[in-house]
């Protein structure tokens, strides 16, 4: 069963920042909900193992993220794919890009998927729901984390003032 979902969310920290931290497995592993492992195999790729419950189905699944066309700190795309057992399977990518605003970075995700086994019997409905509400979740805490490491703002030391002639101000 293949699905879409589109988005946008804006995050309170520079587009470098965010870059970063979409590319610590760290961050990640504590941003996706139900996600017990993730780790960096190569510069562009990830082994991940999660646990998902949709409905009455519950697995874990285990798979590889390949990050592709590559642009720092602008965006790539993600590919992965996951086996869940008896339960399914789970493939997909999204396209991420990352544009900088006045008030933080703008973050726009396209992400195509495809379920099958058990989950694909549970419906498109409850499977769009979970899925979007994963999403939030994930971005929820995503906020949380860029907000964490986000720089303080620069603010520029104020010299004395200079006296002038005669050594009055």
């Amino acid at each position: 069963m293949a699905m879409s979902m589109k988005g946008h969310v804006l995050l309170p920290a520079s587009r470098e920042v965010v870059w970063h931290k979409l590319n610590d497995p760290e961050t990640l592993k504590a941003c996706i909900p139900g996600c017990q492992s993730l780790e960096r195999t190569s510069d562009s790729s990830f082994s991940a193992v999660a646990k998902v419950k949709v409905g009455p189905v519950s697995a874990t699944f285990k798979g590889n993220v390949d990050l592709s066309d590559l642009d720092p700190p602008n965006g790539y795309k993600i590919s992965g794919a996951g086996e869940g057992g008896i339960a399914g399977f789970a493939k997909g990518n999204a396209r991420v890009s990352l544009a900088e605003t006045g008030e933080g970075c703008q973050l726009e995700y396209d992400v195509e998927a495809n379920v099958g086994g058990k989950l694909a019997q549970m419906g498109a409905r409850l499977i769009d729901s979970v899925a979007k509400k994963t999403a939030d979740q994930f971005f929820t805490n995503f906020a949380k984390a860029v907000m964490v490491e986000a720089p303080p703002s620069p603010v520029a030391p104020v010299a004395p003032p200079m006296p002038g002639p005669g050594g009055l101000l």
